[in-house]
């Protein structure tokens, strides 16, 4: 009796504890090899077959991913030599009064993909800065925008053939960042999408060792694996990546996660199954909506628990 008695005891709590994970993982997502919340921590490999709730692309292709609804300060300023970003903050963080340190803002570099600094870019500029961030929208093109592939790529490979003079873009729009009076000079972020994933991280590394960048964020960027040369980050870093990327294979990513792993660099490394390179873009025959919705959500809950509450 008391054996049976166990028995349906036992049946019991396994079906409690399924309902439980049934209610706790959201319908479709089904997150596997997730481990504990250290910087040794393995990937987390994604996938999402539900449909996408909410319609949050225009017809025009613009996104609209924040539910914040407020103010923008938009405008285009020149940061390095003669070429001109886009800049975007909060208009209710210039008007705060009192305590002038809590009205400063996190500020993000954004680097643009290879068709360069386009209305996409600035769309995404805008979305993050809703969430509570000064962004600044980079042109590593002095003011060329791609309409073409083969464009692009001669574009994209005068950038980097020129990796040098595309570094110093990027930290002279740090040090604009820094001077302005709203911004909080000690958490600046590095952003970017392909091309710009690539160059956030070469950002990261080449920043002033005195003042390193806060956080990295990269999507499908080119990346580094080596592990002295990655040594150079102090922050942690966010990386975006989709599992039928044949420019950024699984494999490199790997070894990306490894060696900040053993660096001790705190890291969060998303890889989506079934997407391919450039899934978060709208206008691409690749874009996957639930996954870019997925992955912008996991963006601003990984830059809110590392920028703003610290």
């Amino acid at each position: 009796m008391d054996l049976q008695q166990n028995k349906k005891t036992d049946s019991r709590f396994s079906i409690l504890t399924l309902l439980i994970l049934s209610l706790i993982i959201a319908p479709g997502i089904n997150i596997v090899n997730a481990q504990d919340n250290s910087s040794s921590k393995q990937s987390i490999t994604i996938s999402n077959d539900s449909t996408t709730s909410g319609n949050f692309v225009s017809s025009n292709g613009t996104l609209s991913l924040s539910n914040n609804l407020i103010p923008l300060h938009k405008e285009n300023v020149v940061y390095y030599n003669d070429i001109s970003g886009y800049l975007v903050y909060p208009e209710i963080a210039s008007t705060q009064g009192g305590n002038e340190s809590a009205s400063k803002l996190p500020g993000v570099i954004m680097i643009h993909e290879w068709w360069g600094l386009n209305d996409h870019i600035k769309n995404m500029a805008d979305e993050l800065s809703k969430e509570g961030y000064a962004v600044l929208a980079v042109d590593l093109y002095n003011g060329n925008v791609a309409t073409s592939p083969d464009e692009a790529m001669s574009l994209v490979s005068g950038a980097r053939e020129n990796q040098n003079e595309s570094n110093s873009n990027m930290l002279a729009a740090v040090d604009y960042l820094k001077s302005l009076d709203n911004v909080d000079s000690s958490k600046i972020v590095s952003i970017g999408w392909c091309f710009g994933g690539g160059q956030a991280l070469q950002l990261a590394l080449n920043a002033d060792a005195t003042s390193p960048m806060a956080a990295t964020v990269l999507y499908y960027g080119n990346l580094v694996t080596d592990q002295q040369e990655l040594s150079k980050i102090n922050g942690p870093v966010l990386g975006i990546f989709g599992s039928e990327d044949q420019s950024i294979p699984v494999s490199e990513v790997r070894e990306f996660e490894e060696a900040l792993n053993a660096n001790n660099i705190t890291n969060d490394i998303y890889i989506y199954e079934g997407v391919g390179h450039a899934f978060a873009n709208p206008t691409g025959e690749s874009f996957a909506p639930n996954e870019l919705k997925d992955a912008w959500q996991k963006t601003v809950e990984f830059l809110n628990s590392h920028i703003k509450t610290n």
